[in-house]
């Protein structure tokens, strides 16, 4: 099926919302951790983490516009600090649960089971069941006038990744890690590496590496 422009603004909200959010392709399942000052805890599934640069480290992440409260666009603003955990298939119910629109004096770790892991410094909760966890500290933040989303940029401050994980030039396994993918808001993957390719010379034919 062929959609144009008039197609698209044509179709029903939830369908629309259904189609675009899937044709991006695989996404990164990530739960972002956050608090207060008065230490109420956050929890919330995002896919919208994207790798900016890596001198400095940065990621930068999408939280959309809406009518309600964003409990944790306003802890990252309120405090500067906030966490990346990836989701793995051990705990997939848990993290979609965060989705749900818990009122703010309500945890949404202790709503759904995932453990609160603090480290020292840090004012924002890991979560303990993930196998690869970030900290991040805010450093930019833009709403794009295009639709009024917010565009947040965090640089990496604290970064755990299993030993078995950790490759010796530094590439991290996310497969053994057990991490998961997304497609669209509600469909989650299992992923599996099909190669690894040396690094690409115009002088060199396309070379797996193994």
């Amino acid at each position: 099926m062929l959609f144009r422009s008039k197609d698209i603004a044509a179709l029903e909200s939830r369908y629309r919302a259904a189609l675009i959010n899937s044709l991006s392709g695989f996404k990164p399942a990530n739960l972002i951790g956050t608090a207060d000052r008065q230490g109420q805890t956050n929890l919330a599934i995002i896919s919208s983490v994207v790798h900016l640069g890596s001198q400095p480290p940065l990621l930068a992440l999408i939280i959309r516009p809406s009518p309600v409260e964003r409990h944790t666009l306003d802890n990252i603003l309120d405090t500067g600090c906030y966490t990346i955990n990836h989701v793995s298939d051990q705990f997939i119910e848990a993290a979609h649960q965060t989705a749900a629109r818990y009122p703010r004096e309500q945890s949404e770790f202790a709503a759904t089971g995932l453990g609160e892991l603090w480290v020292e410094d840090f004012a924002a909760p890991f979560v303990r069941e993930a196998s690869i966890r970030m900290g991040l500290k805010l450093r930019e933040h833009q709403q794009l006038e295009i639709n009024d989303t917010h565009f947040l940029i965090g640089e990496i401050a604290l970064a755990e990744v299993p030993d078995d994980c950790l490759g010796d030039d530094g590439s991290v396994d996310i497969c053994t890690a057990g991490t998961v993918a997304l497609s669209g808001l509600d469909s989650y993957y299992n992923t599996r590496r099909l190669r690894r390719m040396a690094y690409a010379k115009p002088d060199l034919p396309p070379t797996p590496v193994d």
